[in-house]
């Protein structure tokens, strides 16, 4: 079980970290030398997102690493054999990332019985609330795949307590509205927010959008359990390369 994983990983180190990885950018090889980089430097779980022309929570880095992939020819079914490659390569937690229209198109049941058989642990859909999902919630069950779900500062009480109902593996909590790549300042303000998260669930809480500096990492550490790294390790892949990119995620710790 995912949450399982993070347990036990959280018994190596105060905190976690998770990438993002968007399969096909800039070309399936390089993304997985990019996987390799980005593990070897220490990172415990990363999310390996299937390109989507429509990427809604995304901010422009993300959405043209999207798009190059997606001009470049990519398909559902390379992101499938990438995820098998890369899971039998690598002993860290990898989840999926992608919009519904994909999983909708492929089919629920075949998405996540591909995805389990590919070592697939967890899955983050944003565009999927659980009033709309009972089929897909229940193809995730039968396979043994954690959904994740999102949770923001905007996220009424009575909301975060309906979510917590069908969460799995961990929480995936904003630090802002809005888009992935944007500038967060981290302050107090997230105490309150984390607060009311921790009040509906037991799981483990994920914190994304606008992490990019160990400072941030450092700030996170004890009020969450896993930092998550976007769209700045895009920039540093797009300006300085895979190399680069892995010294950054080291850079991190």
């Amino acid at each position: 079980m995912l949450e399982d994983y993070i347990r036990q990983r959280l018994k190596e180190r105060g905190i976690l970290l998770m990438a993002h990885v968007v399969v096909g950018y800039p070309d399936l090889e390089a993304s997985f030398e990019l996987v390799k980089a980005i593990v070897v430097a220490g990172v415990d779980l990363m999310e390996l997102q299937i390109p989507f022309s429509e990427p809604i929570a995304d901010g422009p880095v993300i959405l043209k690493a999207n798009q190059s992939a997606l001009a470049a020819g990519l398909r559902v079914d390379d992101c499938f054999k990438f995820a098998h490659r890369v899971t039998q390569s690598f002993d860290i937690a990898f989840l999926f990332m992608t919009y519904y229209n994909i999983v909708f198109k492929r089919g629920e049941d075949r998405f996540f019985a591909e995805a389990k058989a590919a070592e697939i642990r967890g899955t983050i859909v944003p565009d999927i609330p659980p009033e709309e999902g009972e089929s897909y919630l229940a193809a995730a069950a039968a396979h043994g795949i954690a959904p994740i779900f999102i949770l923001s500062p905007t996220t009424t009480p009575d909301r975060l307590a309906y979510l917590a109902g069908f969460g799995r593996g961990f929480f995936y909590c904003v630090a802002r509205k809005g888009i992935t790549g944007a500038k967060t300042t981290f302050s107090s303000e997230l105490d309150e927010f984390l607060g009311r998260c921790r009040k509906v669930t037991q799981l483990p809480l994920a914190l994304g959008f606008g992490v990019s500096r160990k400072e941030d990492v450092d700030f996170l550490n004890g009020k969450v359990e896993i930092a998550v790294v976007g769209s700045q390790a895009l920039r540093v892949l797009n300006s300085s390369g895979v190399e680069a990119a892995g010294s950054f995620f080291r850079g991190l710790r």
